[in-house]
């Protein structure tokens, strides 16, 4: 009997749910300061979601692709990579904490940041990422709204 009890409990540990974060799936787009960026997520497949983004002003482009995905089903499991441009290396950062509409991903030996926050509100997401670096502490935030697929700002060419 006891050695049943101790495989349910087990098993219960290794299956435990993931974190539900469905309501980061869309499209999502900024179009502050002159600058556009456009960031997509889709929904969670099996153990994954994918995220692209990609910046535009006058002045340069930029893109990243993302994942978040499921690493370990002993803890939440949960992890956020970053690849901007494509790097041949993705760099990970772990779900720490979580809740309604709300994932905070940290990683401290990353040069910057060393924290990535993503909250929504509504039609409203907003990413920020956070912490040290040369400079001292440092932050950037993304308000986007939700947007249909593709939509571009109005003043983008």
């Amino acid at each position: 009997m006891l050695m049943a009890l101790l495989l349910a409990v087990t098993a219960a540990e290794v299956a435990r749910p993931q974190p539900d974060l469905d309501w980061l799936a869309g499209y999502w787009l900024s179009c502050a300061d002159g600058r556009e960026v456009a960031e997509s997520w889709s929904d969670r497949r099996g153990a994954i979601m994918l995220g692209a983004s990609i910046t535009f002003d006058a002045a340069a482009s930029s893109w990243e692709q993302m994942r978040i995905e499921a690493v370990s089903p002993q803890e939440n499991g949960l992890s956020f990579f970053a690849q901007p441009r494509g790097a041949a290396q993705a760099t990970e950062f772990r779900l720490v904490r979580w809740g309604e509409g709300e994932a905070q991903f940290e990683n401290a030996s990353h040069d910057f940041p060393q924290r990535v926050i993503y909250r929504r509100e509504g039609d409203l997401l907003i990413g920020r990422i956070e912490g040290r670096s040369a400079q001292g502490e440092q932050a950037m935030e993304w308000r986007y709204r939700s947007a249909p697929f593709n939509s571009r700002c109005p003043t983008a060419q």
